[in-house]
């Protein structure tokens, strides 16, 4: 393993030195996995031109990952292999029809079903690039992503059915194979200068890693559960209670340089998130700028959170939690320098199913999570280089998580020790003969800074590990 990961960090100071855009998306962007081509043809005159002057796209992806665990423990990794199309019709008086679905091959693989014989935990990463539910599967997973009707009003959409989405606590998370999805309907309304506004209720979620939809209470739990406030083993999977999610969210930017972001996302009978995120940017000459970030959460259980039995439910009856971070930097038109932080507090766990979707944190950094704790302090910098011509970006980013100790199962709910994590992110997209095509190499180390009380449950696939990633796909 030690040569493998040399000949990864050679192959990634060559991709820096290659005048080498983004596999990942912000959470704040648009959904746009398919990249497929906006129609802005005239209403057809009948529900049969609409098919036949609608959109095909599709989109490969071949993805590698591998990590290294402590010596002693398990390593693994994976090559996956994937495909699909998507479809979508022209107008019809306003209305579009769109479907879209996928496959997955394993190309050769570790035993992702085998358990670390020390620790006799599972594989954590490389599973997530196939079915989560299914560890020794091997064969073609195929998935229906979308099936949707579309209404299209000026510059707004009401759509309904399967369907990609982008919110600061549902969203694609679409660091494996494909992302997650979701079925409900959603409005976009952008009628109002400046202002963008969402709403929606969604009844079932499709999460990253799986092969089918769930009902909102069943998603929860599919992902590894932790414990419970008291330290015993969580039980909730399968055991909740939800009508569905009900979603509001406001951004604006009539103010110049700034944007103001509001979301409300109410989880029938298990909690209530709020957000409120303002992001500033101040002109200091034409080629530069400073950045200035604030954001707060708010969270508070609704009835017995999922279910009346505490040992089965989700979000401790009466729990709540808040969450504060900022973020201060400088950017040009080729570099960006930023530093973030973020403040759990002690008050209780920052929850949201990890099925849903990533954290919105400033502080977020790929292949970890702060959900689940309470009173934690995390600083993140990071430093970024965008080409000019939009086609090589690459960071580096280093983060200090001072968390709870492991033993505190009230405000660390994945026994997850204090850690420093770093990660290198180089990404490329092909021009001239190879257009369609883009590249991404991201390598993850995470170094222990907490007590781990000689146990290794503590350290297997949490610290003291290295974790790395090459993406390649196409879109047509």
């Amino acid at each position: 393993m030690k040569k493998f990961f040399a000949r990864i960090y050679i192959l990634a100071s060559i991709l820096f030195v290659i005048n080498t855009k983004a596999q990942h998306q912000e959470i704040s962007d648009k959904p746009s996995v398919w990249k497929e081509k906006s129609d802005e043809k005239i209403d057809s005159a009948s529900v049969l031109k609409a098919f036949k002057n609608g959109n095909f796209s599709g989109h490969f992806r071949y993805f590698f990952m591998a990590t290294n665990n402590e010596s002693g423990l398990s390593d693994y990794y994976a090559n996956a292999l994937g495909g699909g199309v998507k479809f979508e019709t022209a107008k019809f008086h306003g209305f579009q029809f769109g479907v879209s679905g996928y496959y997955i091959y394993d190309m050769g693989s570790s035993d992702l079903s085998e358990k670390d014989p020390l620790t006799n935990s599972s594989n954590r990463y490389e599973v997530g690039l196939f079915d989560i539910q299914n560890a020794s599967s091997k064969g073609n997973l195929s998935r229906l992503e979308e099936l949707y009707l579309k209404y299209n009003y000026k510059n707004s959409t009401v759509t309904l059915g399967k369907q990609l989405m982008n919110t600061s606590f549902i969203n694609l998370q679409d660091g494996r194979m494909r992302p997650t999805e979701v079925d409900g309907i959603w409005v976009d309304f952008n009628e109002i200068k400046k202002t963008t506004i969402n709403a929606g209720y969604l009844y079932g979620i499709s999460p990253r890693s799986t092969m089918k939809y769930f009902r909102v209470g069943e998603s929860i739990g599919i992902y590894p559960t932790g414990v419970n406030a008291d330290g015993t083993k969580s039980d909730y999977a399968g055991n909740l209670d939800s009508d569905g999610i009900y979603i509001v969210g406001v951004q604006n930017e009539s103010i110049k340089n700034l944007k103001t972001l509001l979301w409300n996302q109410y989880a029938e009978n298990l909690f209530n998130s709020a957000l409120l995120q303002m992001d500033y940017k101040y002109d200091l000459n034409p080629n530069s700028k400073l950045l200035f970030g604030f954001q707060t959460i708010y969270q508070n259980a609704l009835n017995f959170g999922g279910n009346e039995d505490q040992s089965k439910t989700y979000f401790e009856k009466n729990g709540n939690s808040q969450t504060f971070g900022g973020r201060l930097g400088w950017q040009n038109k080729k570099i960006e320098i930023i530093l973030n932080y973020n403040r759990i507090t002690a008050k209780g766990r920052y929850l949201m199913p990890r099925e849903w979707g990533r954290d919105p944190f400033y502080t977020f950094m790929a292949r970890e999570r702060n959900e689940g704790f309470g009173d934690v302090h995390a600083v993140m910098t990071k430093i970024q280089y965008t080409d000019p011509k939009k086609t090589f970006k690459s960071h580096l980013a280093v983060g200090y998580f001072d968390l709870p100790d492991v033993k505190n199962a009230s405000l660390n709910k994945y026994g997850l020790p204090s850690y420093v994590q770093t990660n290198a992110d180089v990404r490329y997209q092909f021009q001239g003969m190879l257009k369609g095509f883009d590249a991404q190499l991201l390598y993850v180390h995470k170094f222990n800074v907490g007590e781990s009380y000689d146990n290794k449950n503590y350290i297997f696939n949490k610290t003291n590990m290295s974790n790395v990633n090459f993406i390649l796909n196409f879109n047509f």
